[in-house]
């Protein structure tokens, strides 16, 4: 396959999205573990869990998907991350279950349902689950909307989406506002970037899985926009992460 333009428009764009999606569906029913709907799952819940502190290792995650067990190990598995591990694999499925239906804030939320409803530690904690945050929350030192303008924010956000022609650059910004709203307790980093794949595969868009080795730039690009509505950074961010997974998925191709 010649080297892929990635502008959402290209033939190979059409071929590489039409071979993922019908693997995804295909290779799920059969409960097959060595295909690239199996390799999604584990890259995307890997570094996404591992970008919010996830202690897994890429085995570890590898075992969890593959045999829903852990490998022997001297160290202690900490069960929130274990249990936000299988979370991740279950709200991949609930996305891929409903990519035919339109974005709404009901969707949002019932993808981190999927993420959080057996996360023990959440319920403990007297978090929403599945619904938008009750308490006040901050991303470090920077404030996030307060829950009682968290819906008015993600309806605005929502209706000014869905009058875009969606392109990168505007996922880019829809991730960055979404994050700046952070609508849940918990969570959020991880529903919106599954958001972001989601909307590529709607959209004949190569999809964007931001690497744990990112962390920093991807950290720095969301203060960027929160700062100074500054999108340059994530939309360099997300091209590159575009082209480290369609890199990677090649060797499905082959």
């Amino acid at each position: 396959m010649r080297k892929m333009n990635l502008n959402g428009t290209s033939d190979d764009n059409e071929k590489f999205l039409s071979f993922i999606l019908e693997r995804f569906q295909i290779e799920r029913k059969r409960f097959d573990r060595s295909g690239v709907y199996a390799f999604t799952q584990r890259l995307l819940a890997y570094n996404s869990n591992k970008i919010e502190g996830s202690t897994l290792t890429e085995e570890q995650t590898a075992s969890l998907f593959d045999t829903g067990t852990l490998p022997k190990s001297e160290d202690y598995y900490r069960a929130k991350d274990v249990e936000e591990m299988n979370g991740h694999f279950l709200m991949f499925n609930k996305m891929l279950d409903t990519l035919e239906e339109p974005l709404t804030q009901e969707l949002i939320k019932a993808f981190h349902f999927e993420l959080k409803s057996g996360v023990f530690e959440d319920r403990a904690n007297g978090y929403a689950i599945g619904d938008y945050k009750k308490r006040p929350n901050m991303v470090g030192t920077s404030v996030t909307v307060l829950p009682q303008f968290v819906e008015t924010e993600m309806t605005q956000l929502l209706d000014w989406y869905h009058k875009q022609t969606i392109t990168l650059n505007i996922l880019s910004e829809f991730h960055a506002r979404y994050e700046g709203i952070h609508p849940f307790q918990d969570g959020n980093g991880r529903t919106g970037r599954l958001l972001v794949f989601r909307e590529c595969l709607k959209n004949n868009i190569v999809p964007v899985v931001i690497q744990d080795l990112k962390r920093h730039e991807y950290i720095e690009a969301l203060k960027e926009y929160q700062q100074n509505k500054d999108i340059e950074k994530m939309i360099t961010l997300f091209k590159e992460e575009q082209q480290f997974y369609y890199n990677k998925c090649k060797y499905f191709l082959l």
